[in-house]
């Protein structure tokens, strides 16, 4: 569906410069959009390459095109966010119809809001209670006790174990297992002894987690995943851990037992914190980072073991002199060397 530049303006609250009643058809990067397309442009060398393509319309910050401009300008505070809210205006998520289709296998002690889609072949579980809008794709499984409130998405193959907890507003996208038992054992008598897991996953609103994540349950107490946090695929969550509000956890991730995590703290890929670690607000983990200690508020780390982002640049510099370090050891080593051989033969005279 073609919109006006006029239309797309007024959606992102941006200033025209140029054509407003030009119809638009896409939003597309500067390499592959056509005439009917808006592209975007962050900073200078990108509105360089925007001017250049065929896109009839470019999203810029309000601090480009200032000289004049080849096309028709959408000045806005922020393109890419701006950019952002405009993708689904083009490409619209798809609507999924109210009802429950005749393969899913509901128990009678289950609550579900008459706006609800229950796709293909789910299964709800005993005093479920699901709200209004909720969507469950397919093949997903919702164990007894959990709630899943307004407006939440599950993609297909999503599995919900007993007692989850989980907000409005939530993605959750396919093979990813909520509710887990979580990994423990106790060694007795000589062998691993499993201790029961009898908590929960309690996930607050505007969460999205990935697909293949796996977050366990607590063993006693909840796991909590906090309001608007986002999980990329293939991230590991144990037992008893606690993420603040709006936090980045990124893939390959791992976070061990009852660790603690602030709010606005960015985890990069393959960072690995282990257990029992308070990890404050608004830090971030460099990648492929192992974590043994606390970390304080505001704070970047990296490394592995961690440590301050200045101390291991310190210690990154003084590795790479090493090579050198040694040759003069070396060279030093052999002066000695030649002074005691010296101091010999003086001896000796």
């Amino acid at each position: 569906m073609p919109f006006t530049v006029a239309e797309i303006a007024r959606h992102v609250v941006g200033e025209i410069i140029g054509d407003a009643s030009l119809q638009l058809k896409g939003l597309a990067p500067t390499d592959s959009a056509g005439a009917v397309d808006l592209t975007f442009a962050e900073n200078e060398d990108y509105f360089y390459r925007a001017e250049k393509s065929a896109a009839s319309a470019i999203l810029v910050e309000k601090n480009l095109g200032a000289d004049g401009a080849k096309k028709t300008l959408i000045r806005v505070a922020n393109a890419r966010a701006a950019a952002a809210k405009l993708l689904p205006l083009f490409f619209p998520a798809p609507k999924f119809a109210a009802g429950i289709h005749l393969s899913a296998i509901i128990s009678a002690t289950a609550t579900i809001d008459p706006t609800a889609h229950i796709g293909p072949y789910c299964v709800v579980g005993e005093r479920v209670r699901i709200g209004k809008g909720v969507v469950l794709q397919g093949t997903n499984h919702v164990g007894a006790d959990s709630v899943l409130d307004e407006d939440t998405n599950l993609f297909p193959n999503v599995t919900i174990y007993l007692r989850t907890q989980i907000g409005k507003r939530v993605s959750i996208h396919s093979g990813t297992v909520v509710g887990s038992d979580g990994f423990g054992y106790v060694f007795h008598q000589g062998s691993h002894q499993k201790i029961p897991q009898v908590g929960n996953v309690v996930v607050h609103d505007d969460v999205e987690i990935g697909a293949n994540v796996a977050i366990d349950r607590g063993t006693l107490g909840s796991t909590v995943i906090g309001k608007g946090t986002k999980i990329d695929n293939l991230v590991q969550i144990a037992h008893n851990v606690v993420i603040g509000e709006h936090c980045i956890i990124v893939s390959q991730a791992g976070i061990a037992g009852s660790t603690k995590i602030g709010s606005y703290t960015t985890l990069a890929g393959q960072v690995g914190l282990a257990g029992h670690l308070k990890i404050g607000d608004r830090v971030t983990v460099g990648a492929q980072t192992g974590v043994m200690n606390d970390i304080p508020s505001g704070e970047k780390w990296f490394g592995t073991p961690a440590l301050r982002e200045m101390d291991m640049k310190r210690i990154i510099v003084a590795q790479r002199r090493l090579p050198e370090l040694l040759e003069r050891v070396s060279a030093l080593e052999r002066e000695l060397e030649a002074l005691r051989a010296q101091k010999g033969k003086d001896g000796q005279g």
